[in-house]
């Protein structure tokens, strides 16, 4: 199983920047790139709000949940 982070598309959807969202919740350019490309095993809750708030989107609309069975078989 897995979580998925699909924090690039809400960006391109809202057309904004990492290093402008980074800016606006106070985390680092390279903190968000991990968190952009899944490498993370964690997230504060207060940094997801940010990210939300900013976003304007809801913690579903950035991670989704896959399963590692295939659903087909």
């Amino acid at each position: 199983m897995a979580i998925i982070v699909r924090l690039d598309v809400m960006l391109a959807k809202r057309k904004v920047r990492s290093n402008e969202l980074a800016n606006a919740i106070g985390i680092t350019e390279a903190n968000l790139s991990l968190l952009k490309s899944g490498k993370v095993k964690g997230i504060r809750f207060e940094t997801l709000e940010a990210i939300c708030g900013y976003l304007a989107c809801q913690p579903g609309d950035l991670l989704e949940f896959q399963s590692d069975t295939d659903e087909s078989s």
